[in-house]
């Protein structure tokens, strides 16, 4: 869900002011405001039959498990802008998937900031895989300085996690940055054992290391000594209130998404009001939506830290030719435009299709009010 009060709505004016780097033109007309996962401005919104005009389902093969799942599916369509993305995950309901079709529509039919960086530092990102398997995941991803690595997955133990950190730190050697991510899945005490355990690996920072505010805010002060930076994700991108962990002091950085946040501007006005640094992250997107976390990672007047936005080397295949993958480490800034064969070669079944199509319709409705 998104800001409930007007203080927090957001507008290409107000970004201008602020320098963020978004242009002037037209400043009217192409004025969006948001709140409540919904664009307030009704005629900003498209007619739903034009976005059916060019909109393709798509169902990606993972070379790897991720997120419980070996097919990634998404629907794409195109704007006045470009091309865009919608793909919020099987598990959310229409009120949340709204927000994740807000931002794909800004994106496609919206002038979106001006970037002050041409290049994106991108970090390799290594799923719960066995240690023995870490050198053939790092290898998928060209030149990454920094790893993220998945722990606390279903199934697995601490000891599996120690074993596949220790396999990426080596393989990374001492120069390498690496960082984990609990997805929030251990409880407080858990955390606090496991980042005592971890440590000597020279963490980078620990992202959602549990669920809920509180908690990120008592580890934080448990571990401060240690000097292991959290990092907040779900607690903003699935929060009512996405400022809450930062007002709380529960967290040391901010993991920003562009979908689930309701598109670039909305997330560059988050971390700005947060007033913490920010690291630009994917939602397993295929290569058009990775285009849109580049767009808000070269937006940010600051960015310290790598992006997750090199996910596309979790694919096996993906929607561009060529797919959206670093080179060196790094992706450059700019939209990019799907490959009419990958599209077909790529098609979800008919089925798939239906439940997507039928997805948006509502979600679009949720949008219109």
């Amino acid at each position: 869900m998104l800001f409930a009060d007007t203080a927090h709505l957001v507008s290409l004016r107000s970004f201008d002011d602020r320098g963020a780097g978004c242009a002037a033109r037209d400043a009217q007309t192409s004025m969006r405001r948001w709140q409540d996962g919904r664009v307030t401005d009704a005629p900003a919104i498209p007619p739903l039959a034009e976005i059916l005009a060019s909109a393709r389902v798509v169902a990606l093969p993972l070379a790897t498990r991720f997120r419980g799942v070996d097919v990634r599916e998404a629907l794409l369509f195109e704007g006045p802008e470009g091309w865009t993305e919608f793909s919020p995950f099987a598990e959310y309901d229409d009120a949340e998937a709204s927000t994740w079709l807000a931002a794909a529509i800004d994106y496609g039919w919206m002038p979106q900031p001006a970037p002050v960086r041409n290049e994106i530092h991108v970090n390799a990102t290594v799923p719960a895989v066995a240690a023995a398997s870490v050198p053939e995941v790092l290898a998928r991803y060209d030149g990454c300085r920094t790893a993220k690595v998945k722990v606390a997955e279903r199934g697995q133990t601490l000891a599996d996690d120690i074993a596949r950190v220790r396999a990426v730190r080596e393989a990374m050697g001492p120069e390498g940055r690496v960082r984990i991510d609990a997805n929030g899945a251990w409880n407080l005490d858990e955390a606090e054992h496991a980042i005592h355990a971890l440590a000597e690996f020279d963490l980078e920072y620990v992202e959602q290391p549990c669920a809920t505010v509180d908690e990120l805010g008592e580890l934080r002060r448990r571990v401060g000594y240690m000097d292991v930076p959290i990092a907040a994700d779900e607690s903003v991108r699935k929060a009512e209130d996405p400022l809450a962990v930062a007002r709380a002091g529960a967290a040391d950085l901010l993991v920003v998404k562009v979908q689930p946040l309701g598109g670039v501007r909305r997330a560059l006005e988050i971390v700005a009001r947060a007033g913490l640094p920010a690291v630009v992250s994917s939602a397993l997107d295929t290569s058009v939506g990775l285009a849109m976390g580049v767009t808000l990672a070269a937006a940010l007047p600051a960015l310290e830290y790598d992006c997750g936005l090199g996910t596309a080397s979790l694919f096996t295949s993906d929607v561009c030719a060529p797919a959206l993958t670093p080179k060196g480490g790094v992706l450059t800034v700019g939209r990019v435009t799907p490959d009419a064969a990958l599209l077909d070669e790529h098609a979800a079944s008919v089925e798939q299709r239906d439940r997507w199509l039928a997805r948006l319709t509502r979600c679009h409705a949720l949008l219109q009010g």
